[in-house]
């Protein structure tokens, strides 16, 4: 995991792109879409700045404070939303076979399995991160079984054993 060497201040002073969507009740979300789960909700416009920033940085320090990179901000310009991408002649016949039974062009059959592919590759990379923290506080705790009554000689009851978690100090 590689270790950021900016402070909060200087991710605070990137211009990272932001979505508005207002809600048909009243009020709007802002999203963050270069910073994954980063929103907030406005009453007002007049709101907008301040809810905007506080989100961003309670974001950036949270993921700080974990270990995480925090990643860049992009610009539409980065992306033109064409790549040419080279495939084997039967994977393009099954996908276009598939696109044509779900009646969607190829070009939107690609670009979902693309989307649904990168969801879950995202969702796989946090959940490594959580099974390396589990793993470490597992280490550092220790297991002792107590309260563990002898069953009677004979007995086909099962008895209920007791495991007590101590932390390590």
């Amino acid at each position: 995991m590689a270790r950021n060497t900016k402070s909060i201040d200087d991710f605070m002073a990137l211009d990272y792109p932001m979505n508005l969507v207002a809600d048909e009740e009243g009020g709007y979300t802002v999203i963050f879409p270069d910073l994954p789960g980063c929103m907030t909700q406005v009453e007002s416009l007049d709101e907008l700045p301040e809810m905007a920033a506080n989100a961003r940085r309670l974001w950036i320090e949270t993921e700080l404070g974990a270990g995480n990179a925090i990643p860049a901000p992009s610009y539409p310009s980065d992306y033109s939303g064409k790549f040419v991408l080279r495939v084997t002649r039967m994977l393009h016949r099954s996908m276009a076979e598939s696109a044509g039974a779900e009646g969607i062009s190829l070009n939107q059959y690609v670009s979902t399995l693309l989307a649904r592919g990168d969801a879950q590759a995202r969702i796989e990379r946090k959940l490594d991160a959580l099974t390396e923290r589990v793993d470490s506080l597992d280490a550092r705790m220790r297991y002792e079984v107590t309260g563990v009554p002898e069953e009677p000689r004979g007995s086909a009851n099962t008895t209920r054993r007791t495991l007590a978690l101590v932390l390590a100090a």
